[in-house]
């Protein structure tokens, strides 16, 4: 009654206790007593059931028909062909290699993989837990921007390498860019691919968070940073300011890694900046050896709200204009493409491999897979099932060897289902992934009309931005594109 912090408190310190302690437990009310099927945010229960039950092998198939309403706006289906084929007889393990004719070391990667969560955002048994899943089932785990660590090594899966603007794992003591210790990291065995994060969906343009409670000194040591403090990356990268730079540091660090494929992350912002890429591209004769398109729902630890809800371009809409700009430049057949944000079943991996992504991937669906249960609390260290925190007694719960497991079946039975997407339209694996495209994706745009996605996101011929033929809504953006200035 005498704090002045608080008025509620002040004037009703009974019953304003009440109201915190409902505060506190209405989000858990709200999931289990409260929300349907399709509510539940920013992943619905139905997506999170096919998660859990795949991961633990569980049937994973739902009676009575679709809860889904067929015909409001925003309704997407796929094509099926009346020449459907047996998928059973198709190959069940989808891949594609990355890498321009300028990689010696291409990487055969899977169609759905593990997309960036750092070491320090999660656990040391999540990592593991991930890693030891990439392993068993022949698939990649991106490092996030936290670095290398000797818990990404352990298991001895596929390592997509990322570096951000804090280059954790190639840094020297004042943070810059360390040639001599990116060359030796590098070159190890598991480590396949290496990306830069120019931005990534949750908060695009804004530097990665690492909240002081989980910056251990064990985090700090690989990070070569003060521990138990906030570390906040840089927003832009210190190395290059412009596109022919940013192409000069790829040709420098796939040099230096022994030809492996150098590639980018990014969130698409102005589009312009897409351009500028591609025409450095042209100009130089350096090819990035793939793009990893990020949309704004993307996930993240932590980020501030305005960044999450409200900066980049969502994905479908910033994956096809990359593909686009990409075809339009003559590019593709040196760049990879590939998508992650809120990527969970299999028709979500159609739809953004019919637009033009090569190869997916996805870090929610995967924690799902580790057992997460969509507490919200990523940001405080407080994880109750022992993902994303440090503390020792919570971590301690999650079993590596049994989440492995889970990790792996969810990947497999999510890339059996595309096979089987694949094969309700009369395409055959692998050759019906070329053959997939944006004419086989539909869209309910109001409750009379419905748009395929080729519709929506139309075709560039390839090389057609060569030829000055440039489609009425990208003139802008290839007119204002240079090569020196993003």
């Amino acid at each position: 009654m005498v704090q002045t912090k608080h008025t509620l408190l002040r004037n009703f310190p009974l019953v304003g206790w009440g109201r915190y302690f409902m505060e506190i437990l209405r989000p858990k009310i709200y999931q289990y007593f409260i929300e349907s099927d399709l509510d539940g945010r920013p992943i619905s229960r139905i997506f999170r059931s096919v998660v859990y039950q795949r991961a633990k092998g569980m049937v994973d198939t739902t009676p009575f028909g679709t809860q889904l309403d067929v015909y409001r706006v925003g309704y997407e289906w796929m094509s099926h062909s009346l020449n459907a084929i047996n998928g059973v007889d198709c190959e069940m393990d989808l891949r594609t290699n990355v890498g321009s004719s300028q990689c010696t070391q291409p990487y055969s990667s899977s169609i759905f993989n593990i997309s960036a969560m750092s070491f320090g955002s999660l656990s040391k048994n999540a990592i593991m837990a991930l890693n030891g899943g990439a392993r068993i089932g022949n698939f990649s785990h991106n490092t996030g921007e936290g670095g290398l660590s000797p818990h990404h090594d352990e298991p001895g899966g596929d390592l997509v390498w990322q570096i951000g603007t804090g280059y954790f794992g190639c840094r020297d003591a004042d943070g810059n860019f360390n040639l001599a210790m990116f060359a030796k990291n590098s070159k190890r065995d598991n480590v396949k691919m290496i990306e830069i994060k120019l931005s990534q969906g949750a908060k695009p343009g804004h530097g990665g968070i690492l909240p002081a409670k989980k910056n251990t000194l064990e985090i700090a040591t690989i990070r070569n940073v003060e521990p138990f403090t906030r570390i906040v990356s840089p927003p832009a990268h210190s190395t290059f300011s412009n596109p022919i730079e940013l192409l000069n540091f790829v040709k420098q660090l796939r040099d230096l890694s022994g030809g492996k494929p150098i590639g980018i992350k990014i969130c698409v912002g102005n589009p312009r900046e897409i351009f500028s890429i591609c025409k450095g591209m042209k100009e130089t004769g350096i090819y990035l050896d793939f793009i990893n398109v990020d949309g704004g729902e993307g996930g993240t630890g932590a980020a501030p709200l305005e960044y999450s809800n409200s900066v980049g371009m969502p994905l479908r809409d910033g994956l096809a204009l990359v593909v686009d700009c990409l075809n339009g430049f003559d590019l593709k057949k040196e760049v990879s493409v590939s998508a992650s944000g809120k990527i969970i079943s299999g028709f979500q991996l159609i739809k953004n491999l019919a637009i033009g992504a090569d190869i997916t991937s996805s870090a929610r669906a995967m924690m799902l897979a580790l057992g997460c249960i969509q507490a919200l609390d990523c940001n405080k260290n407080n994880c109750p099932t022992g993902i994303a925190t440090q503390d020792p007694q919570l971590m301690v719960g999650l079993v590596v060897k049994d989440k492995k497991q889970r990790v792996a079946n969810y990947q497999n039975e999510t890339v059996k289902s595309v096979v089987e997407l694949l094969s309700a339209a009369g395409l055959h694996g692998s050759d019906g992934l070329v053959r997939l495209n944006r004419s086989m994706i539909n869209r309910r745009v109001s409750p009379s009309e419905v748009m395929r996605y080729v519709d929506i996101f139309p075709d560039v011929l390839v090389g057609s931005f060569l030829n000055n033929h440039i489609p009425k809504k990208y003139i802008e953006f290839y007119n204002s594109a240079e090569a020196t200035v993003f």
